[in-house]
């Protein structure tokens, strides 16, 4: 007895910390039931929302909070007042907030919240509103918020509003009471300033009832087709006129926001991606847009084929393609897109937006907190599937001279900075698409083309619809490739440091070739010294540093690679020994598949011919 009396605290204290690491990255869960009126004489929503929401979590809640995204369209706002003070104003938004007068603004009043059919206490600052619950919400319980809001669409300015510049309607986004996350972290109740995004998982029944003449688009699948006189089976059909507003019945399980569009004169598409969904496209149909939306609709079922092939198979039925708001924006199903351009131009902002259907819609990593996770792997996805069918030997070079341009203009900052807190527009997207793009691109570099694909649908399918951080990205790559990773990640995402790497010097010694690796930049790489000789063979001499505890396998069967001894990220210099005399050399170069963002390439080659010897 008395060794239990010993033992079993601790044995209860083991297993306790035991499940509570399991616990850490539980989720909330929200059912969404909305039935809303759009008045389009008036730009106004009216309507109901029952928000039935599942505390998960091992934490008693005293609080919830609400965003309320309409309200940063108000002069005065924190959006307008960013917009009017940062160096470079996004030329959408500018100053425009400041002038709108009282019918143009935008707003979401609540009108009455239950909590299980008892009033509740709330209050708004900005765009977030505060709930003060009546009873705590208990770990593992439920509570139902019954809801009735009035909100007034502003005029299109970014992402939302009505009557957008190429005179789209309704481009309805961000437009409901949404429920902040929390999660292990705690709450995210940031104020919308005009970036990133980041809501809890769940289900949505959505019911939109306005003037009958409008065609709607949006998240999830279409219920009533029939009865609203809209056949998606009939490519081209359009609502009958009848007295009365007309309602669209829409239902998506397992998503984290729902956005719509409506417009008189859409214009409806539909292809089917072999495998996968059908694809809607809802547009203006004129000489302006008939063309590229043509060449555009097939590429987009190509595009599908590709992100499911590479990246992880798409899980949801449909998802639709919607000329609206003030450039491209994802939400789960659907995007929002400009209409006009070339067919190769629509392609490519399609392509990025669809590509967000793997990355903000089914993984759906905070884009608030890690931008580049988002924006950067919807990038690279979208520049891979787009040269898949568009030929492009090198579809990420865009991204690798954004990067290096940002360096040279002193404007960088890590990676890690959350999205809305970036000194200059320009910093945040470099960083948040071309940085993440590269992120990508160079890890590539480091493990292996093989083993990189391999951990891309790895991680697809072990964090799809969990929200992954950071590091549970970079585990999976350590697990499928058996290299230690994490240095990557903290250099490249959490500091400003830069690669550069040169070619020191090329010496002959007795019937070897010694070459004088330096590292000038403070950021530690593995190296692909490629070595040309006179009889057109090529030789890999690969380099490891020591953070990565081993090698990257050989890319294909192109040439033969040797390993050497790791260099370890203290030293300066290394030095490689050739077992071949200089003169049988041409060419020597630092990773000629340009992968590396070394941020001065000119030092990176050495050629035989500039040192006097005869190639």
């Amino acid at each position: 007895m008395k060794s239990v009396r010993i033992f079993l605290p601790i044995a209860l204290l083991i297993s306790s910390n035991l499940s509570l690491a399991q616990d850490l990255r539980w989720q909330q869960k929200v059912e969404y039931t909305m039935n809303v009126n759009l008045d389009v004489a008036s730009h106004k929503v009216t309507g109901t929302q029952k928000l039935v929401y599942y505390n998960n979590s091992p934490d008693t809640l005293t609080k919830v909070y609400y965003h309320l995204y309409f309200n940063a369209f108000q002069p005065g706002s924190m959006m307008d007042v960013r917009s009017r003070t940062i160096t470079d104003p996004d030329k959408r938004v500018s100053d425009r907030i400041s002038k709108l007068n009282e019918s143009e603004i935008g707003y979401q009043h609540v009108l009455s919240l239950k909590q299980d059919g008892k009033d509740v206490t709330t209050s708004v600052q900005g765009t977030v509103m505060e709930v003060k619950l009546i009873k705590p919400l208990m770990p593992k319980s439920k509570a139902v918020f019954d809801m009735k809001f009035e909100s007034q669409v502003p005029i299109q300015i970014r992402r939302s509003g009505h009557d957008n510049k190429e005179g789209i309607a309704y481009s309805m986004t961000q437009w409901y009471p949404k429920l902040a996350e929390y999660d292990f972290q705690g709450w995210h109740t940031y104020q919308y300033v005009a970036r990133e995004f980041h809501a809890v998982w769940g289900d949505f029944d959505v019911k939109i009832s306005l003037d009958p003449s409008y065609v709607v688009a949006g998240t999830g699948v279409l219920q009533n087709a029939d009865q609203v006189g809209f056949g998606y089976e009939k490519p081209g059909a359009k609502v009958s006129k009848s007295a009365g507003n007309l309602l669209w019945h829409f239902i998506a399980k397992d998503i984290i926001d729902f956005a719509w569009a409506a417009d008189p004169e859409f214009t409806h598409d539909q292809a089917q991606v072999p495998n996968g969904p059908i694809l809607h496209f809802f547009y203006q149909k004129n000489e302006k847009t008939a063309e590229a939306w043509t060449g555009m609709e097939e590429n987009a079922v190509k595009t599908f084929e590709y992100l499911s092939t590479h990246f992880g198979k798409y899980p949801y039925p449909t998802y639709s393609i919607i000329q609206g708001g003030d450039g491209g924006m994802e939400y789960p199903m659907c995007t929002l897109i400009l209409g006009g351009g070339t067919v190769k131009g629509l392609t490519g902002l399609m392509a990025h937006e669809v590509a967000h259907s793997w990355y903000q819609a089914v993984l759906a990593s905070n884009e608030s907190l890690y931008p580049w996770m988002d924006e950067g792997f919807a990038d690279f996805a979208s520049h891979e599937a787009v040269a898949s069918f568009i030929k492009n030997d090198n579809p990420h070079a865009g991204s690798y001279a954004s990067y290096f341009a940002l360096v040279a203009s002193g404007l960088q900052e890590p990676a890690s900075q959350a999205a809305d807190h970036f000194n200059t527009n320009r910093t945040y997207g470099v960083v948040a698409y071309s940085m993440g793009c590269v992120f990508l691109n160079q890890l590539k570099y480091i493990v292996g083309e093989e083993n990189f694909y391999k951990g891309m649908i790895r991680y697809f399918n072990t964090w799809k619809m969990k929200h992954p951080e950071p590091n549970d990205f970079i585990r999976v790559m350590e697990k499928v490739s058996g290299l230690q990773l994490h240095w990557y990640l903290r250099y490249w995402i959490g500091t400003t440091k830069q690669i550069d790497y040169a070619i020191d010097t090329v010496q002959q010694y007795e019937q070897t070739t010694l070459v004088s690796l330096r590292r000038l930049g403070a950021f530690p790489m593995p190296i692909d010294l490629v070595v040309t000789y006179k009889d057109g063979t090529k030789q890999l001499f690969y380099v490891p540093t020591n953070e990565l505890l081993g090698n990257k396998p050989a890319e294909g069967n192109e040439m033969k690679k040797t390993d050497l001894e790791a260099w370890p990220w203290v030293n300066p210099g290394y030095t490689v020994r050739i077992p071949s005399p200089m003169d049988r050399i041409v060419i020597i170069e630092i990773d000629p598949s340009l992968r590396m963002a070394d941020i001065d390439r000119k030092n990176n080659i050495w050629k035989a011919i500039e040192k006097g010897a005869e190639p």
